[in-house]
């Protein structure tokens, strides 16, 4: 037989597996990054002392204005992130909680993961290149062109990489730069005919491209939802969908035509 247990008492009973559940999660690592705005870098200038872009067999022109490739920097794959890392990301807005699997290939080891960002990157370099070309109707044996950035893997250089290129050979196609002398920023994968593709961490690149000073973003559309959260103040975000889209967009903006907004 059983004696009643008074509401405190009972309560108190209660509260003790819910609290031992907290204590359990504030101690045990979870399955989340936690992410911040990382490095830019102008593809149009030097990284480490050494061209981001070289071109050989073909003239190039002089540019001015920037075109900066963003990325965000999170937590590696082997670190331990706690519930209160978790807690202190959900507020702070210069930070992103995002799950491990969104960032890093699931089942792979940090060696593996190294290898992939790098097989992406290096792929997306000649995505880059094979875009460019056809976009300006280059023979491909006839234009030599390496690209290099370092300490950066994945593919989401690619959009920034062919605009860069493009710059490089042929301007905004009237004399004139592509960038209009600005700095723009931007993110996006590209494929060899042209497509662009979402990456993931917009809302944290777009915070990167300000500190950099830049004014434009390209953000593939699909992700111009998450490109305005947190947007910083007098940042303009130009979405595309395919290289000829960003290009049309860039010299509108250089001409004061008209520009696709988010």
């Amino acid at each position: 037989m059983f004696s009643r247990l008074s509401r405190p008492v009972f309560l108190a009973v209660c509260a003790v597996p819910v609290v031992a559940l907290f204590v359990i999660v504030a101690v045990l690592p979870l399955p989340y990054a936690v992410a911040v705005p990382g490095l830019t870098a102008d593809v149009l200038g030097v990284d480490k002392g050494q061209q981001v872009i070289t071109v050989g067999r073909a003239p190039v022109r002089k540019t001015t204005g920037q075109l900066r490739m963003t990325t965000i920097e999170a937590t590696g794959p082997s670190a331990t992130v706690y519930l209160g890392d978790v807690v202190k990301g959900w507020f702070r807005p210069k930070e992103a909680v995002l799950p491990r699997d969104a960032v890093y290939p699931a089942g792979q080891s940090v060696k593996e993961i190294d290898k992939t960002n790098t097989n992406d990157m290096v792929q997306s370099q000649d995505d880059a290149v094979t875009a460019a070309l056809a976009y300006l109707h280059k023979d491909p044996k006839s234009v030599d062109v390496t690209l290099h950035l370092a300490d950066v893997g994945g593919p989401s250089a690619g959009l920034l990489f062919t605009l860069g290129i493009i710059d490089k050979l042929a301007g905004d196609g009237s004399g004139g730069d592509l960038t209009g002398g600005r700095t723009i920023a931007g993110t996006g994968t590209i494929d060899g005919s042209g497509a662009v593709g979402a990456v993931g961490g917009v809302a944290l690149k777009t915070q990167a491209a300000a500190r950099a000073g830049a004014t434009v973003f390209l953000v593939p559309k699909a992700e111009c939802a998450d490109a305005k959260v947190n947007l910083p103040a007098g940042m303009r975000l130009v979405p595309a969908t395919t290289l000829r889209g960003a290009v049309t967009a860039l010299k509108a903006l250089g001409s004061g035509g008209r520009v696709p907004a988010c």
